[in-house]
């Protein structure tokens, strides 16, 4: 039998390593910036076309290479880091293993131009998918220019597989924040299918977080700075209302390494203990310095987690520094001993007039004799428009008693479809019977069972059904406003916004851009709280971009979803009968009335039978 085991060719094995390497345009922008960082840059710009399929470009002027170090650049495990095995634990540099530019020349068409500090001429060398095609003498700039053009041009099922371009640019722009917050005193700029992105001066860490978020975010940053002999922390962590829903700004540097580390995370959240409500999470931005040998960087293919030796002192450390950083800034509520102004006792002399406090009467009140009682109503006039009501067959629900259970979902791929059941009318005798549970249910008797819906659940499926009406059909229903609302958002979320500014348009926002990152609207929604609209749009973005990376939803059922939920849970928690009665109908005449825009049930049905059943009787 003849041999059948052979080494790869280079080539094909860095097309393997590539996998790990570089996982889309974001990996080759992260190791690109990296390599720019160890050469000693001060200034680094970042070129990108159609988020890094056509074009990427990292232009540096670092020490540059000679032109033997820029051909062997390109050789898998090439590195001027490490010599021996000791080398590994006094690691302070972001590549170290000689894979970055080795992966990246196996899936894509690279072009280097690189001149030495001092030298009168650099080196160009041209690399088509690991096969060298030129290398001579150029002249150029000094430092080094690398341009990565048709990444996985070679390996079409790894290009087929990247996501829509703004979610690309999301994830390069992502890398490019998390280096340029680790390098401060270093200058960054940016620039996508030849608009800026980003335009950083050398500056302060304080700075360069303005900078990248906003001038917003810059009263809401609390400095932290704790220093041990395990290790130093220092940066900043938000106040409680800079919390968000989902997990925003959250960045944790290590030697000036980002990583990623939820058990580090908890630590932080564990610091602000009851100051943040359920389900939000604290921003913060803290850099650990730590000896070299006590940590390992080599546990990750893209270096993003590492080891600890010490986990649970590093968690008390970072936990007591963020929590006496609150304290100190006076985040944390305290006690103040010596002052009270809740109390103020006056001044009382022997010639102080003392008057009794009068009561005013009213003898004739008799409470039972009121003719009619507050209506508590929610806060927003507007109206559900009621959706045309499909065939009837609503009754059939309830035809068989004996099976009656929670409605679920309908498994066909056509919803179920009821009209709205009737309900008397105020002026009949004895009138279906409606109240609320907790603010959070409606309970009421349909066909003789006992019916407990979610009210929230309706809202949402009701509102969910309507969007997606507008955004099919482009019926928005829009409210000027007197004083238009401008919003400043980061680069991420502004290239975001402009790519989902037509269809949340379609929904009655009459939002414009107004200079690079700013937004103006100009008009809202009929049906959403008045004063909302900020915090709407800015809980949408981080929504959208929550759905888009783990859902992979339609782009217009996402926002309908999002818009839905966001809505319904900024209203009133009471509802007057004629406003519940007016929900149910609304609810029925919905195409899907049995779940909310998640697919969770809204209906729970109890018959006659099974109410018998629970107290051991029978029909």
């Amino acid at each position: 039998m003849p041999d059948i085991i052979h080494l790869l060719t280079d080539s094909v094995a860095n097309q393997i390593a590539a996998g790990e390497v570089v996982q889309r345009p974001a990996s080759a922008v992260k190791e690109l910036m990296e390599n720019s960082i160890d050469a000693g840059a001060t200034k680094i710009m970042l070129i990108i076309k159609d988020a890094g399929r056509t074009l990427i470009q990292v232009t540096d002027n670092g020490c540059g290479m000679s032109e033997t170090d820029a051909r062997m650049s390109f050789e898998r495990h090439a590195t001027s880091k490490i010599h021996s095995a000791d080398d590994l634990l006094t690691i302070r540099t972001k590549g170290f293993r000689g894979e970055a530019l080795a992966s990246i020349a196996a899936i894509a068409q690279v072009e280097m131009k690189t001149r030495q500090t001092g030298k009168e001429t650099g080196t160009l060398i041209r690399i088509d998918g690991s096969l060298l095609i030129n290398q001579e003498v150029i002249s150029c700039n000094e430092g080094t220019s690398i341009a990565v053009k048709s990444l996985f041009y070679n390996v079409p099922a790894r290009r087929n597989f990247l996501k829509s371009n703004p979610v690309e640019t999301k994830h390069i722009i992502e890398e490019f924040q998390r280096i340029a917050l680790a390098h401060p005193e270093v200058g960054f700029s940016m620039n996508h299918n030849g608009l800026e992105v980003f335009q950083l001066k050398p500056a302060t860490l304080r700075q360069r977080i303005v900078a990248i978020f906003g001038p917003s975010i810059n009263e809401k940053l609390v400095p932290v700075e704790e220093d041990t002999t395990i290790m130093s922390v220092s940066g900043f962590v938000g106040r409680p209302e800079m919390a968000k829903k989902t997990r925003g700004e959250q960045f944790f540097f290590v030697n000036q390494r980002y990583i990623r580390d939820n058990y580090l995370q908890h630590a932080v959240q564990n610091a602000y203990e009851e100051l943040l409500p359920h389900g939000s999470f604290a921003s913060y931005f803290l850099f650990i310095e730590t000896d070299p040998a006590k940590i390992d960087v080599n546990i990750h293919p893209t270096k993003a987690e590492i080891k600890f030796e010490d986990e649970r002192s590093v968690y008390a450390i970072i936990r007591s520094a963020v929590k006496r950083a609150l304290g100190q800034y006076s985040v944390t509520p305290t006690l103040d001993f010596t002052l009270d102004t809740s109390v103020n006792i006056p001044h009382i002399t022997k010639d102080t007039k003392i008057v009794a406090p009068q009561i005013n009467l009213k003898p004739d009140y008799n409470p039972f004799h009121q003719k009619e009682e507050k209506d508590h109503s929610w806060t927003i006039p507007s109206r559900y428009p009621s959706v045309s009501r499909t065939a009837p067959g609503w009754q059939k629900m309830y035809e068989d008693n004996g099976k009656d259970t929670p409605v679920q979902t309908p498994p066909s791929d056509k919803p179920q479809e009821f009209p709205s059941p009737e309900f008397a009318s105020p002026s009949d005798t004895h009138p279906t019977p409606l109240f609320q549970l907790n603010g959070k249910y409606i309970v009421t008797i349909i066909n003789n069972s006992l019916t407990i819906i979610d009210r929230q659940g309706a809202q949402e499926r009701i509102l969910y059904e309507k969007y997606l009406e507008s955004l099919d059909k482009n019926l928005p229903g829009s409210q000027q406003q007197l004083f238009p609302t401008a919003i400043d958002f980061g680069a991420e979320d502004s290239l975001l916004l402009e790519d989902i500014t037509e269809d949340i348009r379609r929904l009655g926002f009459d939002i414009r851009p107004f200079g690079k990152q700013t937004f103006v609207i100009h008009g809202s929604p009929a049906d959403i709280p008045a004063g909302s609209e900020k915090e709407l749009i800015e809980s949408l973005l981080e929504q959208f971009k929550n759905n888009s990376d783990l859902l992979r939803i339609n782009k217009r059922d996402n926002i309908a979803k999002t818009f839905a939920r966001n809505i319904t849970s900024k209203f009133s928690a009471n509802l007057s009968d004629k406003e519940i009665r007016q929900l149910i109908d609304d609810l029925f005449s919905c195409e899907t009335p049995q779940a909310n825009a998640s697919g969770k049930p809204i209906l729970f049905v109890l018959s006659e039978q099974d109410i018998l059943k629970r107290f051991g009787k029978t029909v």
